[in-house]
């Protein structure tokens, strides 16, 4: 299924909607909370990315042991 194309006026009526929803005043609030919530969701996955790294790290070094014994 393919998406189709969001153009400025599509990002436009968006904003105002949001705008309308959460109001002026809540606004930095909503922003503030999406940013953490975006930035939490990254450290997650960079996390996991480590792990799996650090796994196969350790696995390719006992390997490696394993072939010179």
């Amino acid at each position: 299924m393919a998406f189709p194309h969001i153009g400025p006026m599509e990002i436009g009526l968006i904003l105002v909607i949001v705008l309308i929803v959460f109001g002026v005043g809540r606004l930095p609030q909503v922003g503030g909370a999406l940013g953490k919530s975006i930035r939490e969701f990254r450290k997650a996955r960079s996390g996991e990315e480590d792990k799996d790294k650090d796994k196969d790290v350790a696995e390719s070094r006992e390997a490696k042991a394993d072939d010179k014994s």
